[in-house]
């Protein structure tokens, strides 16, 4: 079974392009589906994946349908091989899930994130410059600490951002965001290797920047700002999608900008920028 798992995971990671991190949540999910179930791979049918997920204990409906689509996938992908014939997952429907509204920041609120930066430091430079780019092209944290001096084009008003699958998109960028990263490039530390030297964002030894310190980074700033909503770098990529959409920007543009395959995907800051006038309009009428 281990040699099985071992060429599913070298199928999602070269094959799908997945990331290492969700590699490593589709075969957690399916290794611990397979210690429960304890049945031959071609006896399990939609009965065991059903009763498997109406046992988890404590999870919610989002984290059950993470687990049937891990287990969809590789059933799917047994069938492809010839291990088995049917995929038992196919006839199970997953939990209805209600729409997910990400936490927003208002204009003010990210002003007072990025400025509570003290840029009289180079790391200062270097945080405030990642902070601009997270909010003024909409990256995610994983593509800010991959991105490439090779693929800035300030000249041209556009970055080059490696996403999802390994797949590149053109991105713009303002003078605001240009002008914070080429103040911090100015004084970014010496790379330690060949892999980091041509990586904009280095931490004090000269390596790429971890995911979890740009996070911790932001929850500091976001205390220095009194801003004391529940944040993350994420948070940045959703303000800037909601804050385009509200200011009338095409939604296919913006599905562009942030790389998504499918427009449903982006279509969630139309319902973002819907609750907003929701409340205005509520709140100042004279029968609320």
């Amino acid at each position: 079974m281990e040699d099985l798992l071992k060429d599913y995971e070298n199928y999602l990671k070269i094959e799908r392009a997945m990331s290492r991190n969700t590699v490593a949540s589709y075969c957690s999910d399916i290794r611990k589906f397979l210690d429960r179930c304890d049945l031959p791979l071609k006896e399990v049918d939609p009965g065991s994946v059903e009763s498997y997920l109406a046992d988890l204990d404590g999870v919610t409906k989002r984290s059950q349908a993470r687990f049937l689509s891990s287990l969809r996938s590789f059933f799917g992908w047994l069938v492809m091989e010839g291990v088995i014939t049917d995929n038992p997952c196919d006839n199970v429907d997953a939990p209805k899930l209600g729409r997910y509204l990400p936490q927003v920041l208002s204009v003010k609120e990210v002003e007072a994130v990025i400025g509570a930066v003290d840029p009289s430091t180079w790391q200062g430079m270097r945080d405030r410059a990642i902070l601009e780019v997270l909010y003024g092209c909409g990256l995610r944290v994983s593509e800010a600490v991959g991105l490439k001096i090779s693929n800035l084009y300030f000249d041209e008003g556009y970055i080059k951002v490696t996403g999802k699958g390994n797949k590149e998109r053109l991105v713009p960028i303002g003078e605001m965001a240009a002008d914070a990263v080429n103040a911090y490039l100015q004084h970014r530390p010496y790379p330690c290797d060949a892999v980091s030297d041509d990586l904009v964002f280095l931490n004090r030894f000269g390596r790429s920047l971890s995911r979890q310190s740009i996070f911790l980074m932001m929850k500091k700033m976001a205390l220095l700002a009194d801003v004391r909503k529940e944040i993350s770098p994420h948070t940045l990529r959703h303000s800037f999608a909601t804050h385009l959409v509200e200011n009338g920007a095409d939604l296919r543009l913006v599905q562009e900008m942030l790389g998504h395959e499918n427009l449903v995907t982006t279509e969630i800051y139309t319902h973002i920028d819907t609750s907003t006038w929701h409340r205005e309009v509520l709140s100042h009428h004279p029968r609320r």
